[in-house]
């Protein structure tokens, strides 16, 4: 990347930063990143300065990371980017996880699979095999390569498979999110500093709630995560499968107004959704605890409609 690109995209992360949050938000946010936010900076007084400031010797494949994750679209590639070609087991629009496991669990981790999905989560299932072929090797590599999260299911023998320690290291190497689900066994290695969740003695659908709950709210997912619910719910077909989004979306914490305005200025394009009560009362109660402009009844746009506007 050019050194003018590169000043440019630092600003326009710079400028999301100030708009959206607090200095200690900043602080916070930019920590998670491991950008020395103790630097002296020259103007406390601008958070668009001071966030130019932190960012002026980040690495760029952290730049981009941080600029996706803001939903800042741009044209440049991390140089260790490994390229993949488009895979057809992921899911458009939704979250993607992989999920890491042993052969003898295959049957609960494909269940588990279909339970994440009504969160808008697409999960990819490798099933281990004892010899896998080349044609699967190259699935797994572009799930783990184009993955926005990996879940490692800790049961008795995870660390001695030939696979799992090996995609759990990809996860490590691209910085995704590791979520560690105990299942007999205690993160360990690389993945000891995450904090594991217990498997044991919950039913799949509980399982399945609590890794939700856990990228719905991790700063490194929760902005894909909301992405993914807020596309799913304006592609929605099924106003009950709209409206349970919805309510996925007041589970996560602190969730940028952005997103609901989005919901609000595209729901037109789906009139399921503008037509449908029970869904506009729900998202303008949102909408209402933020003080945002509601969204109106398709219905009552209609009757607002006045035929003798001067054209």
């Amino acid at each position: 990347m050019k050194r003018i690109d590169r000043f440019n995209l630092i600003d326009r992360v710079a400028r999301e930063l100030q708009a959206r949050m607090t200095y200690s938000d900043i602080n916070v946010y930019l920590g998670g990143f491991d950008v020395d936010t103790k630097k002296e900076t020259s103007n406390a007084n601008s958070k668009w300065v001071y966030s130019k400031e932190l960012l002026a010797d980040t690495k760029d494949d952290v730049l981009f990371k941080i600029a996706e994750e803001l939903e800042i679209e741009h044209d440049y590639a991390s140089p260790s980017e490994v390229t993949t070609s488009e895979s057809n087991f992921w899911s458009p629009s939704h979250f993607k996880l992989f999920l890491s496991h042993i052969s003898e669990i295959k049957v609960k981790t494909s269940q588990l699979q279909s339970a994440l999905r009504p969160y808008g989560i697409t999960a990819f299932v490798a099933h281990e095999d004892i010899e896998p072929t080349k044609e699967w090797l190259t699935e797994i590599e572009k799930a783990l390569f184009s993955m926005d999260s990996l879940v490692a299911i800790l049961s008795p023998g995870f660390n001695d498979s030939k696979w799992t320690d090996q995609e759990v290291g990809v996860a490590v190497g691209r910085d995704v999110l590791i979520v560690p689900v105990r299942k007999g066994l205690d993160p360990y290695g690389f993945i000891w500093k995450y904090q594991g969740m217990q498997g044991e003695g919950k039913t799949i659908g509980q399982v399945a709630d609590a890794i939700f709950q856990i990228l719905a709210n991790h700063v490194k997912t929760k902005g894909k995560m909301a992405g993914s619910l807020v596309d799913l719910i304006l592609l929605s077909n099924d106003i009950e499968d709209a409206t349970e989004k919805l309510k996925l979306l007041r589970r996560i914490e602190t969730l940028p107004e952005r997103h609901l305005d989005k919901i609000r200025e595209r729901a037109a394009t789906n009139k399921l959704l503008t037509e449908s009560e029970s869904f506009v009362k729900a998202l303008n109660k949102m909408l209402e605890e933020r003080e945002m402009q509601p969204l109106t009844l398709a219905a009552e746009a209609e009757e607002m409609f006045d035929d003798d506007i001067p054209f």
